[in-house]
């Protein structure tokens, strides 16, 4: 990753276990939203909270998430494995220590952030670094009132100006891809 002072980026972490429409849907939205340098996925080597026996290569995933990263400013990453971090808070902290005045924004699906406070540290995950949380069906009021968010101010207009912990939602057409309905079609 060439990262420089400066730069406002995205890291968008996940299984992408496929990637699929959705993500990108997650990532363009959160770019041109947030007007970002760059939105790094961040390819995990394994989800500590989903089986490993149905989670492909990390190969794999590197591969599906490069056909869903269109465009120059988006970037698929092997990050925490080069890195040797399994979770997102280790992840974040030694990002921030390799690129210091790099402005990061952790970006997530709002199905996500319903379920945010089962991550391992969340509380210090909000207080890493802002975040920006992509409306996705079905979860909206599940985020909005997920015990994250009310742990963290929402902030609507400057998330990039914000001391964490804050976050933004951004709302606007939805996409119903997921990966869980991928695999299930898959396997029918």
């Amino acid at each position: 990753m060439q990262l420089y002072p400066g730069m406002r980026v995205g890291l968008f972490g996940g299984s992408f276990n496929p990637a699929h429409e959705g993500h990108a849907h997650v990532a363009e939205t959160a770019q041109r939203r947030l007007d970002l340098d760059q939105v790094i996925w961040l390819v995990s080597p394994q989800n500590p909270l989903k089986s490993a026996r149905e989670t492909k290569s990390v190969i794999e995933r590197m591969a599906s998430a490069r056909r869903f990263a269109r465009g120059r400013r988006m970037v698929v990453s092997d990050a925490e494995t080069r890195l040797g971090t399994q979770y997102t808070v280790d992840t974040l902290a030694a990002l921030k220590a390799r690129y210091p005045g790099v402005a990061f924004i952790w970006l997530m699906g709002s199905d996500n952030m319903a379920s945010f406070h089962r991550w391992r540290d969340w509380r210090r995950i909000l207080g890493e670094m802002p975040m920006a949380v992509v409306a996705r069906p079905g979860s909206t009021l599940k985020a909005l009132t997920s015990p994250a968010a009310r742990r963290s101010k929402l902030r609507a207009r400057s998330l990039l100006d914000a001391a964490p912990p804050a976050w933004i939602f951004l709302s606007g057409p939805l996409h119903a891809q997921s990966s869980t309905a991928l695999r299930a079609a898959a396997g029918a």
